[in-house]
């Protein structure tokens, strides 16, 4: 089973804009709860619940700036799901570098080395480039694809190298809002926080963290939905995201669904990082909206495949 990339169509608004007005709401209720001494735990009930939400709000505060900014920045996102005995594995590699940032993600399957899709934008290029691993091999005819650059002007959640993690966050804030996620706050010695909370896989589902094919989604009953996974959000000491985890194993009317999510922020990244340009030659362009959308759609039968 492969994940189907949230490119295949177009995307739906993220709402990292949303996320911070729902943290603003939730600021009263941390206002009076003063911090946890270093390497404990808060107590349970409402005042953990409390801490919980002011450290939430103001992660959510932050994140424009963080993720909007020019500064280096590289990341990892390992996606494990399972259901049943079909899995799928990738892990998603994110760097920008510059000022403006050129950015680069690849998506890389565990299970086989040749499932891949390195996305490639260099600062202030028109296109966007995409190197193709030998399982794409039929969508053109050389390694690299390049299309019309048209995200310059939509928030930075709409990059592949932070889709997901905007989205594990609005999982969050959503169950926030349903009065279920907030569980419990740990100050560590070194100033960092660690959160922990539990959201529905029918939550997860709904954000779309991964995105399942229809065959995929029709074992998934009602009462897995319901199911939980444990989120796991830890933030340095200056409150900077640093790690986001999400994991849980649901059993019900006879299917299994295994979830593993784990982002994670790495040492920064240099120039070096980057591919060069792929010369002319190297290249099948993409010019016209037509022909975008009939390589994602003829890509999206590839991922959906039950392989």
């Amino acid at each position: 089973m492969r994940q189907r990339p949230a490119a295949t169509s177009r995307p739906r608004p993220l709402r990292l804009s949303a996320l911070v007005t729902a943290g603003v709401l939730l600021l009263t209720l941390g206002a009076a709860c003063s911090p946890g001494r270093a390497g404990t735990a808060l107590p349970d009930g409402d005042q953990a619940a409390e801490y919980v939400s002011a450290k939430f709000t103001r992660t959510l505060e932050r994140l424009a700036d963080d993720f909007g900014g020019n500064e280096p920045r590289r990341s990892t996102h390992r996606s494990f799901t399972r259901i049943d005995d079909k899995k799928a594995d990738n892990t998603i590699t994110a760097i920008q570098v510059g000022s403006p940032p050129s950015r680069l993600y690849k998506n890389h399957s565990n299970r086989d080395s040749s499932d891949y899709r390195d996305y490639f934008h260099p600062a202030g290029s028109d296109v966007e480039y995409m190197r193709l691993g030998p399982v794409y091999k039929d969508l053109a005819p050389t390694e690299w694809v390049s299309k019309p650059y048209t995200a310059g002007s939509l928030n930075v959640c709409y990059w592949g190298g932070y889709t997901a993690v905007c989205r594990m966050l609005d999982t969050v804030s959503q169950s926030m809002q349903n009065g279920s996620a907030a569980k419990q706050a740990k100050s560590l010695e070194d100033g960092s926080v660690e959160l922990t909370a539990e959201v529905t896989l029918r939550e997860f589902l709904d954000q779309r963290v991964v995105i399942l094919p229809d065959w995929v989604l029709e074992r998934i009953s009602e009462k897995m939905r319901d199911g939980v996974l444990n989120t796991r959000i830890a933030l340095d000491p200056e409150g900077k995201l640093m790690e986001i985890e999400m994991k849980g194993l649901i059993s019900a009317d006879g299917h299994e669904i295994e979830i593993n999510e784990h982002y994670q922020v790495l040492d920064p990244p240099t120039e070096n990082d980057l591919p060069k340009v792929p010369s002319p030659d190297e290249v099948t362009a993409l010019t016209t909206e037509a022909q975008v959308d009939d390589f994602y759609r003829r890509m999206a039968e590839i991922t959906s495949s039950e392989g």
